[in-house]
């Protein structure tokens, strides 16, 4: 999927200028998630999401030959990139405790530690690797490092799951990496500003995501409820059952609409708290309509295609890129902020 994506310009038609440094074009991002999540098949949906709302914009600045030949691969789909954050010795949320530990040593870069749960880690001709270049928690010591899946030391392991199969979730091992210096992308000690500064991208993203599956899975539970007879009259035509499903279309709706909101205001005014507050929702609302619609299907919804198993994969979208309770304490943080919104008049 990722090589026609790119050998049909798909992929750099996301960005303004062709190019991953212009702006991600939002609408465009949210199509193309929409019209992959009709596939079904999650997995793919959730590598493309990341390379192209992540990795490409982070790879987009970086100086210097090597990194603009790895861009230009994978923005073409001749290459795949994982972003390898999450760190083996801290939880996924906390990334300025992470062990991974870049140094230079005799004129090279010195590569040591470990990233669980990588998406598309299997597969990928290069590694993003956030890593620790500086002790303590300073925002400032972290730099990304460009990693050829190739290089002697890279060790790929496939997680252990059978969720979001075609991911490529995996784990990475460097174990006495060694690369020449113009491996580090961007400059030193950047690593985590420039990973905020698209972080809003990608939680755009989830939620385009969010909205398109729900929206799948509620019209696939619509269908079995209207096929399916119980005391001689489909199930759709039970008060209960009816009640319940328009109170998940109402919260798809909802987040629908504070998608829209979010767009505009990180667009206009780069309040990126309001990305965190639509990541949060999108942990919310997905997994309760989901949880709902695999109750409403019944038996059928433990089949290979129900909502059981949808809703398992889709508690990525409260996971990856900040894990809903963090959200939720970074909304209060803002609360203020939020509710003087709120009672503004127009």
């Amino acid at each position: 999927m990722w090589r026609a994506l790119g050998r049909g310009g798909i992929t750099a038609a996301l960005y303004a200028s062709g190019h991953p440094a212009g702006p991600v074009e939002l609408d465009r991002l949210g199509a193309l998630l929409a019209a992959l999540d009709a596939r079904g098949d999650n997995g793919v949906t959730l590598s493309v999401l990341v390379q192209t709302a992540s990795a490409l914009p982070l790879l987009a600045n970086a100086p210097g030959e090597r990194c603009a030949t790895a861009r230009a691969r994978v923005l073409a789909g001749d290459a795949r990139v994982a972003l390898a954050a999450t760190d083996e010795g801290a939880p996924g949320s906390d990334l300025t405790a992470l062990t991974t530990r870049v140094a230079v040593r005799g004129g090279q870069l010195a590569l040591d530690g470990g990233k669980r749960w990588i998406t598309n880690a299997l597969g990928a001709g290069y590694l993003l690797v956030l890593a620790r270049q500086r002790p303590g928690r300073h925002f400032t010591g972290f730099s990304w490092v460009l990693v050829p899946a190739d290089t002697p030391g890279v060790t790929v392991t496939p997680a252990d799951t059978s969720l979001l199969a075609r991911s490529g979730t995996g784990h990475l091992r460097f174990d006495g990496v060694r690369l020449t210096p113009d491996h580090m992308v961007g400059r030193p000690g950047r690593a985590l500003a420039d990973f905020a500064r698209h972080m809003a991208t990608e939680r755009i993203a989830g939620a385009y995501w969010a909205v398109a599956l729900t929206s799948r899975v509620l019209r696939a539970t619509q269908d079995r409820l209207a096929h399916r007879v119980a005391d001689g009259r489909p199930l759709w035509q039970n008060p209960v059952v009816r009640r319940d499903f328009a109170a998940c279309l109402v919260r798809v709706t909802q987040l629908r609409a504070l998608l829209d909101t979010v767009t505009r205001r990180v667009t206009a005014d780069r309040d990126l708290a309001w990305a965190g507050l639509l990541k949060a929702a999108v942990g919310l609302e997905a997994d309760a309509v989901l949880s709902r619609c695999a109750e409403l299907q019944g038996a059928d919804g433990m089949a290979a295609d129900g909502a059981h198993r949808i809703r398992a994969e889709a508690a990525v979208l409260g996971i990856g890129g900040g894990a809903t309770d963090l959200m939720l304490a970074q909304v209060a943080d803002r609360a203020e902020t939020f509710l003087d919104v709120l009672g503004a008049h127009p």
